[in-house]
This record gives C-alpha cells, structure tokens and sequence, in this order.
C-alpha cells in the first residue's frame, strides 16, 4: 500500500471538500428547482435559487466552523477561569507548528471534544466541561493533541462542511414533509393533480433516504482520519497512553450527549451517542483505538 506524506493527505483533505461542496450544489439545485417548479415560481425562483446555493457554500466555507460552535451552544473559555486549558492547548499548538487555536467549553457532562474551522490559522478547538472534570493533564493534553492533529491534517475543514450540509439535508426534508402535510403549493390542485402526487411520492422517499444520507455523509468523513489523528497526536506530545487513558475513561461514559445531533456526531473525538459499534457508525471501534496507541512505540 503507498504511504502518503503529510502534505499529500492535506492537499487531499481539501479536494475532496471542494468535491462535496460541488456535488452537494447539484442535488441542492435539483431539489429545489422541485419546488421553484411546484410553487409555480418561474424564472425569479430560479434565480433565487441559485443566488441560495452560492452564498450557502460561501458561508458553509467561511462561516462553517462558527454554526458548528453555536450549533452545540459553545461559548469561550475564559483564558483565567481556564488557564490550565489554554496552557495545554498552547503548548500543544506550538509542539505541532500550528498557530494556537481558539478555545471554547460545552457545558455538557459527558467528556467529549472537537476542533473546526477552514485552516490552521482560522482553527478552533472546543471541550466539554465533563471532559475537564474528568481527565487528569496527562489526558487532557492527549485529547488535544488529537485535536491539533485533525486541524494540521486539515480534517477539519471537510468535517465542519459536512456538519453544516448534513444539517441542511435534514432541514429540507422537514420542508417537504411540511410542504406535503398541509398541501401549500401555487399549482391548481383541480387542473394539475400530478403535481400533488409527486409532492407526496417525493416527500415519502425523502423523509425515509435522509436520514440515511446523513448517516453515509458522517461515514464518509473516513474513520482512518481517527486512527491518524491519534497517532499524530501522540506523536506530538510523544506519550500515547494519555490519548489511551482518556479514551478509555471517555468509553466508560454511557450517557448520551445532549446538544449532539447525527450533523454534528462526526466532529467530536468520540460518538457522542455512544460508543455501540453500528452500520455508518461515525467513529472506529473505542477498544481499537486503545489498543492501536498502547501498541505504539516513541
């Protein structure tokens, strides 16, 4: 198997999000010239439309890690009520070469964290405040040399993206399912009744796929960029039993995380509804996890 360098998975990383941004533009588009068509709104719909499409990939790219944030209701940490945090993070910047990263805190008990943002310079990386009760330094510095691995890999750029697309998909299908329930459309139901029916066949089918597309678009942000981003991060901090003991303290944590939704699992450091090993699941095994760090060698 050819081995990659650094630079190639980066460079990588980042066509593949212009692929996702391109090919998702598409089915937007044919989604909703659906409803430019059904709602009889001719030629103004359409533009409308795609006036829609570009400046949601233009904030999907600019603005995708800030709806990420608000999205699961970070906010800040306050550089002195958190000192030993941005100590951490900084130090951890610094040994990855990589410009320090915002911090932010969830006030969630589970321990759990993600990075987001478009590059290493317009970073982010954000933790539970069960993950700070919870760990001691030595893990705590794992965790976010999981994180500073994601951001100089450049994950995170693709894995905000999906995050906001996969939160459209669903907000479309509920339009639909709406739109079909209270029978709104500007067609003449007596003049043009297969309008209707196609509202309703489409409808159906997109309230049984979409949650599946979620679930492949989380899929396919590729859980190997877990195992690499572990052993990055160990790399980094040149200790892989940290990430090792945090992740085993993180799996011994069942209860669900509140502000997560199927959008968002893929960018936490564990699924955050669990850790149960399913079709689509969003993160590799956690036992495997343990036993690929505690198996490496500094």
């Amino acid at each position: 198997m050819t081995r990659k360098t650094l630079y190639e998975l980066q460079s990588e990383n980042v066509r593949k999000t212009y692929l996702f941004i391109i090919t998702f533009s598409l089915i937007l588009f044919a989604v909703g010239y659906f409803f430019v068509w059904y709602f009889n709104w001719g030629i103004t719909g359409i533009v409308f439309l795609a006036i829609f499409i570009i400046l949601y990939n233009f904030i999907a790219y600019e603005q995708s890690d800030k709806i990420a944030l608000a999205s699961v209701g970070a906010i800040p940490a306050d550089p002195e009520q958190y000192y030993v945090l941005h100590n951490i993070v900084e130090e951890v910047a610094l040994a990855a070469g990589i410009p320090k990263p915002k911090v932010y805190i969830m006030r969630e008990s589970q321990p759990n964290a993600f990075a987001t943002g478009k590059d290493p310079k317009h970073a982010s990386v954000c933790v539970t405040t069960g993950l700070l009760q919870m760990m001691d330094r030595e893990e705590l510095q794992g965790v976010i040399a999981h994180e500073i691995s994601h951001i100089r890999n450049r994950d995170i750029l693709l894995m905000t993206v999906v995050a906001v697309v996969a939160g459209l998909i669903v907000l479309l299908r509920d339009v639909m399912l709406r739109s079909m329930f209270w029978g709104l459309g500007g067609r003449r139901r007596d003049k043009n009744d297969n309008g209707a029916i196609i509202l309703v066949i489409i409808g159906l089918i997109l309230s049984i796929i979409a949650p599946l597309i979620v679930l492949m678009i989380r899929s396919a942000i590729s859980r190997q960029r877990e195992y690499l981003a572990d052993a990055t991060g160990a790399y980094i901090v040149r200790d892989p039993y940290g990430l090792a003991s945090a992740l085993e303290k993180i799996g011994n944590y069942t209860k669900p995380m509140r502000a997560a939704s199927d959008a968002t699992a893929h960018l936490f450091i564990s699924n955050p509804f669990g850790n149960a090993d399913k079709l689509f699941a969003s993160h590799p095994p956690i036992e495997e996890r343990i036993k690929r760090l505690r198996s490496l060698t500094m």
